[in-house]
């Protein structure tokens, strides 16, 4: 198990004190590139649960991700949202994601976003 880098937690436990969703953040994590906002965990299971209540086959999961977290220490999670993975030219998906990456996984960080242009 590798140590968590300490400036990534230092970044997400802002996140999670400001309830903020401003912050965007690229990852490397197992080969892919993870790109997008980072968002309190509340804040980021609330949406996973609206999405899988409007879903006719996942619905029941929704209560899963309606129960609050347990806080114990530091975070160990980025909670990405408006996110895509990067694959040669294109983000999927094209409209962005919700993931969840423990941070103890990234093997490179970046701050910003990064996004594809034909022009």
């Amino acid at each position: 198990m590798s140590k968590p880098d300490e400036l990534l937690v230092d970044i997400a436990a802002l996140v999670e004190s400001g309830q903020s969703n401003q912050m965007s953040l690229t990852v490397v994590t197992g080969g892919a590139v993870i790109t997008g906002r980072l968002a309190p965990e509340a804040v980021w299971r609330q949406r996973v649960s609206e999405v899988l209540t409007d879903s006719a086959r996942l619905g029941e999961f929704s209560a899963v991700f309606g129960t609050p977290a347990k806080k114990n220490g530091p975070p160990t999670h980025l909670h990405f949202h408006v996110a895509r993975i990067l694959q040669g030219t294109v983000g999927i998906p094209e409209t962005g994601g919700m993931y969840r990456v423990a941070i103890e996984d990234v093997s490179a960080w970046t701050m910003g976003d990064f996004s594809y242009s034909d022009h």
